[in-house]
């Protein structure tokens, strides 16, 4: 990967009430990653000997993620240093209202949800140690770790509506055995995750990478035939009729952000999506939820086990959707071998199938499914937020038309046989 900038950031006091404070000098920080807002907290505390919580990105100098400056709006409690208060310039911002706005992006929004997930580790018999600790904060996730007196810590995690339904979906695997977070508490957007061992397997070897594949395909596999239990959780449907309709829609409304040669590739892609799709059902794979983030660093493991994060993004379709983005993020050298594990051990649970031939089709419908994700995004979140997504949406969608243009037209008379060759 190329070396990222760095992020140098400003900060907006507020109060808890949201009076405005000033602007603090500029911070650099450890990491480049705007979301990333554990570093942001420490470099105030060492620079300024305050302790702040990030609510949200009101400017950034890149009109994209990540490095760069940016400036966030942060809340602070108590009386600044006399030294502090004396380096503060005008804010130079007026916060506005936005209906998309998340209340943990709101002063004291944050404080709220502290308050609940300190009356459920009550609740659940565990006992708090530490101030808790903010991690991340933007449109798709607020973070905090809470330090537990044995050791261990508590997670919270506060949603937006569109991910509303990680926390019902974790209560409906939990129960099962599934290796998946273990919630100690949810409600609504919040949930309050207990500790789970290891780290997010980022560079994962290629045997712990087979291992996720057949974790994932078991647990898949276990929930097919079971679509309404699937959708009750609150997830959308990707099955074929739906995404279909979906990704058309918006192909129509982002057109005019890809070049010329793309429009017509999406074009003839969308025009013929209702056969591909057809033909994708006729594999026979069946439907289940498709956990539609997955990757190595969606995975946490301590060399024993492996727990599967991250189920916000989820929702029921073809399970080989979830084979491309893991294929993104594994070694090229071994892409050829997971792919030929993943699609055997669907074949495993469905003699009869043609995974092989499904994940071929859903090349380009998964490239689409995940400018579609981006769309979701950037619909429901407020305008100073969608720098963090808007251009993920035509790259997705001049991904798919690369796919679908890599694809060889099939020879007159030619056939495929059962595998796909």
């Amino acid at each position: 990967m190329p070396k990222l900038p760095i992020r140098r950031a400003t900060l907006v006091l507020c109060r808890p009430d949201g009076e405005l404070l000033g602007r603090l000098p500029e911070l650099k920080v450890a990491t480049p990653w705007w979301q990333d807002i554990g570093p942001v907290v420490e470099a105030a505390r060492e620079t300024f000997g305050i302790d702040v919580v990030v609510l949200r990105l009101l400017e950034s100098q890149r009109s994209h993620p990540a490095g760069g400056w940016v400036t966030y709006l942060a809340e602070v409690a108590g009386e600044l240093p006399e030294n502090v208060a004396a380096q503060l310039a005008p804010p130079n911002v007026e916060l506005d209202e936005q209906p998309l706005r998340l209340p943990y992006a709101e002063p004291g929004g944050p404080d709220a949800d502290l308050a609940w997930a300190e009356a459920a580790t009550q609740a659940a018999g565990l006992e708090r140690r530490g101030p808790a600790r903010q991690v991340r904060t933007w449109n798709l996730s607020s973070i905090w770790e809470l330090p537990l007196a044995d050791g261990t810590s508590a997670w919270l995690k506060v949603v937006p509506p569109f991910f509303g339904h990680e926390g019902a979906m974790l209560r409906l695997l939990g129960p099962t055995g599934a290796p998946v977070p273990r919630p100690i508490a949810t409600e609504g957007p919040r949930v309050l995750l207990a500790d789970i061992p290891g780290t997010d397997r980022y560079d994962a070897p290629p045997a712990e990478l087979l291992r996720m594949v057949f974790a994932l395909v078991h647990l898949q596999a276990e929930w097919t035939g079971r679509e309404d239990e699937l959708l009750a959780t609150g997830m959308p449907d990707w099955r074929s009729a739906s995404l279909a309709r979906a990704i058309a829609d918006l192909v129509g409304r982002e057109r005019d952000r890809v070049p010329d040669g793309v429009r017509a590739t999406l074009d003839r892609f969308v025009e013929a999506l209702p056969a591909r799709l057809a033909a994708v059902d006729a594999c026979g794979v069946p439907t289940t939820f498709v956990h539609g983030d997955f990757h190595p660093g969606n995975v946490r493991g301590d060399g024993t086990s492996l727990t599967l994060l991250d189920w916000g993004d989820c929702g029921l379709g073809n399970p080989l959707l979830d084979l491309s983005a893991f294929l993104d993020r594994s070694p090229a050298s071994h892409t050829g071998r997971i792919r030929d594990a993943w699609t055997g051990a669907w074949l495993r649970q469905e003699p009869a199938s043609d995974p092989a031939r499904a994940a071929e089709l859903l090349g380009p419908v998964a490239a689409a499914r995940q400018a579609l994700i981006y769309d979701t995004f950037v619909r429901h979140i407020e305008p100073a937020e969608r720098r963090y997504h808007d251009e993920d949406i035509p790259r997705w969608l001049r991904r798919t038309a690369q796919l679908v243009e890599r694809e060889a037209p099939p020879r007159a008379g030619a056939s495929r046989n059962h595998d796909g060759r």
